[in-house]
């Protein structure tokens, strides 16, 4: 019955004395007068506790998709913390470009401390989850004239294979006539190929169609591809078709309401990529 009470009442413990029950405010302190000392002797409690030793009840910020709630916490001097409780996106920085975009959270994979913390999604300072590529993605283009993950798309690729698979339900007639019919289409391509200027290289989207880009960008682009360098297993990511990045959260969500952190390059995105590849094992 004393568990079950002091379950049901928050903040106060119940105590008993000769029979009858007496409720005393307790409280969460940060004060070391507990601890003994070094040498391991007993620290003898002089005084009570102080408002500066106070501390408060864990955050626990929780990862809710379309979510974002924070409250404002009064600290000592009038000052304020912003207590995060849940967030899905985040400001994180692209170190080797020295660029930051606002990006959407999808998922928490990994934390050095504690497996309990990616079950119930919870973001702390440390964690690594896996963000939207799109914004960086988006940004690359802009100004490289580059497109993430994506090839250069031959639509001729795929008129082949369907030419191919349609041809083995023709006679022999209407595969000559199909034969002509496409090498005319090709032809009068050509000749509008030719008619129009050349601008350099083209650059395709995910969808195959060449994205629009004036002269003055192409002189951009061209000064710029000179120093352009992308990370070999940064790449992967884009390549991957997930449309996701492994990220880092440097930030404190209880104590700024932001989930602020960077993406993972280098050694250190290595190092968390053969940590997930052993977890996916087991």
């Amino acid at each position: 019955i004393r568990d079950r009470y002091q379950r049901r009442v928050h903040g106060r413990t119940p105590e008993f004395n000769n029979g009858s029950l007496r409720l005393s405010t307790m409280g969460i302190t940060r004060s070391r007068l507990h601890k003994r000392h070094a040498s391991g002797a007993i620290v003898h409690i002089h005084r009570k506790k102080r408002k500066y030793e106070l501390g408060r009840v864990q955050s626990h910020t929780k990862l809710v998709q379309g979510e974002k709630r924070v409250r404002k916490v009064r600290t000592m001097g009038g000052h304020s913390k912003w207590r995060a409780l849940r967030l899905d996106t985040g400001n994180f920085a692209w170190g080797s470009e020295a660029i930051g975009q606002k990006a959407r959270i999808y998922d928490v994979v990994f934390h050095c401390t504690n497996n309990e913390l990616v079950r119930t999604k919870e973001l702390t300072k440390g964690m690594i989850v896996s963000i939207d590529a799109t914004p960086f993605r988006n940004w690359y283009y802009k100004h490289y004239g580059v497109v993430l993950g994506k090839g250069a798309l031959k639509k001729s690729t795929y008129k082949v294979a369907a030419f191919t698979k349609a041809a083995k339900n023709m006679t022999q007639e209407e595969l000559a006539k199909k034969k002509k019919l496409a090498a005319m289409a090709k032809e009068e391509a050509r000749k509008k190929e030719a008619k129009r200027k050349p601008s350099g290289k083209e650059v395709f989207g995910p969808d195959g169609k060449v994205l629009p880009r004036s002269k003055n960008s192409s002189r951009t682009w061209r000064r710029r591809a000179k120093d352009r360098k992308l990370e070999p297993h940064l790449g992967q990511q884009f390549k991957s078709g997930s449309g996701r990045l492994l990220a880092r959260i440097s930030s404190r969500p209880g104590q700024t309401g932001k989930a602020d952190g960077y993406i993972l390059e280098a050694k250190e995105l290595e190092f968390y990529m053969k940590k997930l590849d052993k977890k996916k094992r087991k």
